[in-house]
């Protein structure tokens, strides 16, 4: 079985692409990828997924409450650097987090990495 890691960078509220990503990413887990998703920089965005979707002030979706089928996909834990724990998007997350250190050992570990 291929395994991809999919990191994601982009915040939570502006940005089709990030809605794409994680669509992408559900499909890649669907059928048979071992998939593993690290949020980094805005994108810990997703993890304050207590928003709520507003037509008029927003043009998506929020890309964050799409994280909270994560556990059906088996995309759970959402992967976290440890530099990042003190984050309050981690603190005060529902999500289920791994804590890790992003370095080539970890990466080697992963046949694909996509980096959206």
């Amino acid at each position: 079985m291929k395994t991809v890691l999919v990191i994601l960078t982009h915040p939570n509220l502006n940005h089709l692409q990030v809605n794409e990503s994680i669509s992408a990413t559900m499909v890649l887990a669907t059928f048979g990828s071992e998939v593993k998703v690290l949020l980094k920089e805005s994108a810990l965005s997703l993890l304050k997924s207590d928003l709520l979707f507003d037509a008029k002030k927003h043009p998506f979706k929020l890309a964050s409450n799409m994280l909270d089928s994560f556990e059906f996909y088996d995309l759970t834990p959402i992967l976290v650097e440890n530099k990042d724990k003190n984050s309050v998007f981690v603190t005060y997350s529902q999500q289920q987090i791994e804590f890790i250190d992003l370095n080539p050992e970890f990466l080697h570990d992963f046949d694909h990495v996509l980096y959206w």
